[in-house]
């Protein structure tokens, strides 16, 4: 079993389709093809359920993906460890973002992290906690900065970021508007803004409703924290959110809530042999350049 070969494959599970792959990879689609069908005759086991339209994963082939992303890591890292020791960081880092990360200044990092590596291939998602740790783990990506699980998945490092109280926000006209604080039992009849499952400050927000004894309904889902803000802003409902999240609007109310919260945790995640690239740009957020 080769590098390459497993390049191919993981190409083809990521585009499902050949030509897409081969283009990705910069060889004919013939190449690519036969190369694939060495590693299943190696493998004794098909790896795709081919059509005219679409390539998917078998069974063998879904298992095989996250083991080969996990070797061409490991490779990479092998890489960029003797790189490193020449003094150089290259190669890629893929990296994994929660919107309106306010204990890291992401895009002021990330333009002098780049300017620092000019070999370095940089990359960058946004998404929700729970997708960005499980693409860590699985190799997608090298480093996420997330809110903190209730649980650190197997085989990842956290590193705390920071943290921040949870505040309401609502509309000026809102019942509550008026009030110093809000008591989290008061929210009980509200209708809810809020993102989708999965994300942090949802699945924190949930937790801390359900301690409080709050079965709460939330009736709009977003994705981004600009249309949350805005739905809150004409009474839509109300929400609970970090406290930075006051500095994105001048429309809506914010008020504290009294006694004991649980703040609102962000983390790095890394796998436990983070890259070279990886161990630069951590290095980078803990000296605080």
């Amino acid at each position: 079993m080769e590098l390459r070969q497993l390049e191919y494959f993981v190409a083809v599970a990521e585009e499902s389709h050949f030509t897409r792959a081969a283009r990705r990879m910069h060889v004919a689609q013939s190449g690519l093809s036969a190369a694939i069908r060495s590693l299943e005759k190696e493998l004794g086991a098909p790896l795709f359920r081919r059509s005219t339209r679409q390539v998917r994963l078998t069974g063998a082939g879904e298992a095989l993906l996250v083991e080969a992303r996990r070797t061409l890591a490991a490779a990479d890292a092998g890489r960029d460890a003797v790189a490193a020791v020449q003094g150089l960081v290259r190669g890629s880092l893929a990296i994994g973002s929660l919107q309106c990360l306010h204990s890291l200044p992401l895009p002021e990092l990330l333009r002098d992290f780049v300017t620092a590596h000019p070999g370095l291939d940089v990359r960058l998602r946004h998404s929700g906690s729970t997708e960005l740790l499980e693409q860590v783990r699985t190799g997608a990506l090298d480093v996420a900065f997330v809110a903190r699980p209730a649980r650190c998945p197997d085989g990842l490092r956290l590193t705390p970021l920071g943290s921040e109280r949870l505040v309401l926000a609502c509309a000026p006209g809102h019942p509550l508007a008026g009030r110093a604080e809000v008591r989290l039992a008061d929210l009980a009849e509200d209708r809810f803004v809020d993102f989708h499952p999965g994300w942090g400050t949802r699945d924190h927000a949930d937790a801390v409703l359900a301690d409080a004894g709050v079965h709460r309904k939330v009736a709009l889902e977003v994705t981004d924290v600009h249309s949350l803000l805005e739905l809150v802003a004409f009474d839509l409902g109300v929400a609970l959110v970090p406290e930075t999240f006051s500095l994105k609007t001048d429309q809506a109310r914010f008020l504290p809530l009294p006694g004991t919260v649980p703040t609102w945790e962000t983390v790095s995640a890394t796998t436990e042999l983070p890259s070279a690239a990886t161990v630069a740009l951590l290095g980078r957020i803990e000296g605080g350049q």
